[in-house]
């Protein structure tokens, strides 16, 4: 007789645990709980996983982490994984104003900077709220609250652009014990100071916690498998492939690029072209290729496109080279664009006087800066993000990219039929609905 069970009361460790005895049993998971509960896991997942490396095992257990206090850096790093899954404090929706600064030179220079950045930040947001109110009046039949929620949304979205990347946040990480490891792998050889000193503590206090799943290891050598001179060889390579290659080359590409061959297209053509809106493109349909876009975007908005894991997304280094995004200061009248640029120009400069290293530079610096963005996605990821991304809720510098996007993909794949907004006007009180509230 079929059966189904569902046990989710189990710690990690032990939910991998009885998982994986179905790879040796073919008992009911009612007797291998039972076998769980007398042995516990520390012995098994020391045998199998850790010593045998039968990673497979410790995908079976999840955990949740939450990172306070971290910079807006160090969480786009943590994120920066197709596997990723979790929440991020959002700058769209949420003052900013008494979170704390990471200030890693530590001067009255570099204060002075950041300083800066927040009294703009903080000092212009009843301004910008009256251009918005100006330029977007109440409609008949808008309700006031959420008309004044969706004002207060959109001045936080033109303002984000000054904040500095250094400003703190929260965010959660929901992983498997696997993939926790794997990543961390990585995040703790990471060139940042603050990034690769987080990912340390976190290896430490999951090997405390789950101490039979191997994350001892994550740092000394990665898998504790071989020789010692095995392991050194290993560790050297490792820190070289972080030191130099965590950041992507500052190069620029052609916007569009496609594997994506249109005669196999034809033969799901009728699939392509009767597809309801909402409805996603199988994922099989993964095999007939890849679309790469590449273009400049400011790092605000490159954080909201990396939030899309199906696909390749890296995270380059924020830096002054490529200018600061237009739209911010299209938002602005004359007398405050003009103010606006004036600081953007004197908090280059502080910048370069301040720091010298690219990779702490980068705290100082405002997310409107606008940086190479590459993204790689298999044609249903790209269908999905272009329709998903068109909509007047997603950020306006984003969303412009997005059409850019629509336009070069239907040139060249015209059979396949997207459920799009193209229209120019990205205003619309909707932003005012999106929150979370207590009922």
């Amino acid at each position: 007789m079929s059966k189904i069970r569902i046990i989710d009361n189990l710690n990690p460790e032990d939910n991998a645990m009885l998982q994986a005895l179905y790879s040796r049993s073919a008992e009911s998971v009612d007797n291998h709980l039972e076998k769980v509960k007398k042995a516990g896991s520390g012995k098994f997942m020391t045998q199998y996983y850790v010593g045998y490396g039968h990673k497979s095992i410790a995908d079976c257990g999840s955990t949740t982490v939450f990172l306070e206090n971290v910079s807006l850096l160090t969480a786009k790093a943590v994120q920066d994984s197709p596997m990723y899954s979790g929440q991020e404090t959002s700058t769209r929706y949420i003052d900013m104003a008494n979170q704390r600064i990471i200030d890693p030179v530590d001067s009255e220079a570099s204060k002075a900077i950041l300083q800066k950045w927040m009294a703009f930040y903080t000092g212009k947001q009843e301004r910008v709220a009256e251009i918005i109110r100006e330029r977007h009046p109440i409609q008949e039949g808008e309700k006031p609250d959420v008309y004044e929620k969706a004002v207060k949304a959109r001045t936080f979205d033109v303002l984000r652009g000054f904040l500095p990347a250094g400003i703190t946040t929260q965010l959660s990480w929901h992983t498997n014990l696997r993939q926790a490891g794997d990543r961390l792998e990585w995040l703790s050889r990471h060139p940042s100071p603050e990034i690769r000193n987080r990912a340390r503590s976190l290896v430490f206090d999951l090997s405390q916690k789950y101490p039979s799943s191997g994350f001892g290891k994550v740092v000394a050598s990665g898998s504790g498998v071989g020789t010692d001179q095995e392991a050194e060889e290993r560790e050297r390579w490792k820190a070289a492939v972080a030191q130099n290659y965590m950041y992507p080359a500052q190069k620029r590409s052609p916007f569009f690029k496609t594997t994506v061959d249109n005669k196999e297209l034809a033969r799901y053509e009728n699939m392509l072209a009767t597809r309801p809106k909402g409805c996603e493109l199988p994922h099989f349909l993964a095999d007939l290729g890849q679309c790469s876009f590449n273009f400049l975007l400011d790092f605000g908005s490159h954080r909201d496109i990396q939030r899309h894991r199906n696909g390749v997304c890296r995270m380059p280094i924020l830096s002054t080279l490529y200018g600061f995004e237009p739209w911010y200061l299209e938002q602005f009248d004359d007398a405050l664009r003009a103010e606006a640029e004036s600081l953007i120009l004197e908090q280059t400069l502080a910048t370069d006087e301040v720091c010298e290293d690219p990779v702490l530079c980068q705290y100082y610096l405002a997310l409107g800066f606008r940086v190479p963005t590459q993204v790689t996605y298999a044609l249903p990821a790209a269908v999905y993000v272009m329709e998903l991304r068109s909509g007047k809720v997603v950020h306006p510098s984003l969303r412009r990219k997005v059409q850019e996007m629509i336009q070069a993909f239907s040139d060249a794949h015209p059979t396949v039929r997207l459920h799009v907004d193209t229209s120019p006007d990205d205003w619309t009180v909707r932003r005012g609905t999106q929150t979370i509230t207590e009922k």
